[in-house]
This record gives C-alpha cells, sequence and structure tokens, in this order.
C-alpha cells in the first residue's frame, strides 16, 4: 500500500490582526518536522498543501529541512474552513455568546466549539456562511481522492489545517460530526498522522503524533494554536 503523512501547520499567530501566518515558533516547529524526517530517512515524492499563509511557511519549513524536496500541489481544498465566518454567523443568533474584550484561547475555543455544533447541525443562516458543513466534508473529500489517486512509490505529505484534518478523520474512520469537532480541538501543530492507502481503500496507522518535539528541550514547544 502507498502511504501519507498529514500534517497541520506550525503555530499561527493567535491573537494578531492576521491570524494566517506563523509565528516564530512555528516557522521552528516546521524545520524540525522536516529534520525529523530527514532523520528517519522518509522522503516524499510529492507534497500537497492548501493555498494559506500558514500552510505555504510549514511546508516551506518542512522541505528546509528535508535532503529531497518533493514536488509540491497546491489545491484550496485542504483549506481551513473560515471559522470567522462560522462565528460571526453563530452570534448572530446567539448575541449573549459574544467574546469579551481581552478573549483568552479557552474563551475563544468555547466560543469555536458551539459554533462548529450550530453549523453541523445546519443551524445558522446558509445566506450567512461562506460553505456549508456539508460543502466543507465534500471539498475536503476531493483534495483527498485528488492527492490520493497518485501512483507514488514514496510518501506524500499534505499539510493542511486542524479542521480539514478532522474531517478527513471521519472520512476514514467513519465518525460523526460530535467526534470530529472533538478532534479538531485536539490537533496540535506541525502533529504527524499517518496513513496507508490503495485504490479501495484507506487505513489509520497514527494520529496526532510530534516525535519532533518530544524531548525535554522542546516541551514548552508544543502547541495548539
Amino acid at each position: 500500500m502507498s502511504e501519507f503523512y498529514l500534517v497541520r501547520h506550525g503555530q499561527a499567530s493567535f491573537g494578531a490582526k492576521n491570524y494566517d501566518k506563523l509565528s516564530e515558533l512555528g516557522h521552528q516547529q516546521a524545520r524540525w518536522l522536516g529534520e525529523y524526517f530527514t532523520a528517519r530517512n522518509i522522503t516524499f515524492s510529492k507534497a500537497f498543501m492548501g493555498d494559506m499563509v500558514r500552510h505555504r511557511e510549514t511546508t516551506q519549513g518542512i522541505i528546509d529541512g528535508l535532503s529531497q524536496p518533493p514536488v509540491v500541489t497546491v489545491d484550496d481544498g485542504f483549506n481551513e474552513f473560515n471559522f470567522q465566518n462560522i462565528g460571526k454567523s453563530y452570534l448572530s443568533l446567539n448575541p449573549d455568546s459574544q467574546l469579551p474584550e481581552n478573549p483568552t484561547p479557552a474563551d475563544f475555543y468555547r466560543l469555536l466549539k458551539l459554533a462548529m455544533h450550530a453549523w453541523s447541525e445546519d443551524l445558522l443562516p446558509r445566506n450567512t456562511l461562506e460553505e456549508s458543513w456539508g460543502d466543507f466534508k465534500i471539498r475536503v473529500q476531493r483534495a483527498l481522492h485528488l492527492a490520493c489517486d497518485q501512483n507514488s512509490d514514496k510518501p506524500i505529505l499534505i499539510v493542511s489545517s486542524g479542521g480539514a484534518i478532522s474531517m478527513i478523520m471521519s472520512l476514514v474512520l467513519g465518525l460523526d460530526a460530535k467526534q470530529v469537532i472533538e478532534l479538531n480541538m485536539q490537533v496540535r501543530n506541525t502533529s504527524i498522522s499517518h496513513f496507508y492507502f490503495n485504490k479501495s481503500n484507506t487505513r489509520l496507522s497514527s494520529f496526532n503524533n510530534i516525535p519532533h518535539l518530544d524531548s525535554p528541550d522542546r516541551l514548552d514547544s508544543i502547541t495548539f494554536s
């Protein structure tokens, strides 16, 4: 069977005006991951990534640490859903759930979880959304199909975001929306999920691993944003 490594982007710039770029630590996480792949003699024939800045920067950081750079394809099917759009739609119906003036990450994730549950249950006004939950699932499924519809004697690298990664887990394991939402809150930055696949089946080997951060001097580098 062929295999692919599904990687979440490095730490983004939470709290900044532009979330969609890596923090200094996010860049370092990506470089460490590339070095880990090289140390384990893991090389990639192809790489796929979403077209968000954090996907591009993470992919480049990984490639900087690789001994052999892969051919990279950009596919916006691996993009994250627009959590700001979903949050605003949810708040239009639930104004009492507004974030405080100086929100913490916990405040943000509380709102995100509420909004995602409403989104997945089609409770948000369709005319306020960029895409429905069903649309999101279909585009991620399409992107995964295109990435895996490749003849490759080496692993494939896919760089994406927590929501899309959780949706891929749903597609592979048959998870329901509630399970997808819970997984979305747990996916760590630059974590690796490893899969085997052929034309008829995709199998999960491991989920959300961070071996490149598993040392005493890097424990503070484990992040979720």
